[in-house]
């Protein structure tokens, strides 16, 4: 396969490039120059559209419309449902070149998660409903699938969701709900047949976060922010009309939706920026006096291994781009993605607090000794849960054995 753009990619290149040089609000551009990218942590687009502060939702909605503008919301949804019908290869270009300017994507998990989900899984009342509010900017979803016992073993849920008439009767516990304090939605997994063997006993359902008995309580992390939640169902009411998909099979339409959670193509675009800001820092006067780069050959080449390894996650990137390109929904291959990049992104933030010794131990953003504003060290904080999220790297594993190369389940 040719690495390099044609023609037409070049050109949708240079038209996604100058749309972020023109567009992208001053106080994205600052946080990019302060931080690399706007994350998460700094204030991406799901947190600032509810800021309390008038100048931060402005920044949110300008940018939103600077996207809605050109069909970019939603880049890879089919033309027929208001995305861009871009081809795999144009999606891996405009993810590319916002991951490199480090600008925030817009429309969160309702977007890259429960739209692409909706699309194949949906009804045409559903269609209607969700996706033209998701692609104006207006909902943002959360995802309601790890339970305090079922996480890596998501098949042992236990809420419950009983049928009552036109309604759902949805009673237990969700935790780790990122962004659940943000969102407007949430899609989560219940068990609507106890007696069922437990793949086959789950349903799939959507339901306003302002309904009546859910119940959201904040989970601070070992970084002091607060990106997740657990959320409690009591005797929460849900129309039958909103779950997604058959009664009982919603394993399977949760399956396809963690294919597309899997597949995170700018993930070798976002560490190989890591590693150039590194690189940039130890470049200048100050890094050098803060690196131990001068007095170890071995530091020397772990930094040069991640720099490698950012290229090997970029070539499985560009396998997962490939397959899609074919019409192919990456399996295992999505799954050896997760794994390989979860695990490099923990080892990189290893590898830069390494790199800066006891200048490491330094957390404080605003302190000027602290090397880049203690990035790395808030990373490696932040990555812990990396192999844990989205399926543990365990589990990847077993995907990767069975699925992958045809080895029986243990």
């Amino acid at each position: 396969m040719d690495w390099s753009d044609n023609p037409g990619q070049a050109s949708f290149r240079e038209e996604v490039r100058t749309l972020i040089q023109d567009r992208l609000p001053r106080r994205y551009r600052e946080i990019v120059e302060r931080d690399g990218a706007v994350g998460q942590i700094t204030g991406g687009w799901q947190q600032d559209r509810k800021s309390e502060l008038p100048d931060v939702r402005a920044a949110a909605e300008e940018w939103a419309n600077a996207l809605k503008e050109k069909g970019w919301i939603a880049p890879h949804w089919p033309k027929e449902y208001g995305g861009a019908g871009l081809t795999p290869l144009e999606q891996f270009v405009f993810n590319q070149e916002m991951a490199l300017a480090g600008a925030p994507m817009v429309g969160g998990m309702g977007v890259s998660m429960i739209g692409p989900t909706l699309i194949v899984h949906g009804s045409d009342e559903q269609k209607a409903k969700h996706l033209p509010r998701i692609l104006a900017a207006e909902v943002a979803w959360a995802e309601g699938y790890s339970e305090p016992g079922s996480g890596s073993d998501l098949a042992s849920l236990q809420t419950r969701a009983v049928r009552d008439g036109d309604d759902y009767v949805i009673n237990g516990q969700k935790i780790w709900t990122s962004g659940a304090h943000f969102a407007d939605w949430l899609f989560t997994l219940v068990r609507t047949d106890p007696d069922a063997p437990k793949h086959r006993g789950i349903s799939f359902l959507t339901l306003d976060i302002k309904t009546p008995g859910i119940t959201i309580r904040p989970l601070i992390d070992m970084s002091w922010h607060h990106p997740f939640n657990e959320v409690f169902y009591e005797d929460v009411r849900v129309p039958a009309k909103d779950r997604i998909g058959e009664e009982n099979r919603g394993w399977y339409v949760g399956a396809t939706l963690l294919d597309y959670e899997r597949s995170n193509i700018a993930g070798a675009v976002t560490t190989r920026r890591e590693l150039d800001r590194l690189l940039a820092y130890l470049r200048t006067e100050r890094g050098a006096e803060q690196s131990r780069l001068a007095t170890s050959n071995t530091l020397r080449h772990e930094v040069t291994q991640r720099y490698i390894e950012s290229d090997v996650q970029f070539q499985f990137s560009f396998r997962l781009v490939s397959m899609q390109n074919a019409g192919q929904i990456p399996n295992y291959e999505a799954s050896v993605n997760k794994l390989f990049g979860s695990e490099l992104s923990q080892a990189t933030a290893r590898t830069g607090t390494k790199v800066f010794g006891l200048y490491s131990h330094l957390w404080d953003e605003e302190d000027e000794r602290t090397p880049l504003r203690g990035a790395f060290t808030h990373a490696y904080i932040r990555t812990i849960p990396a192999t844990i999220g989205a399926g543990t790297s365990e589990i990847q594993r077993n995907i990767i054995a069975t699925r992958g190369l045809g080895l029986p389940r243990g």
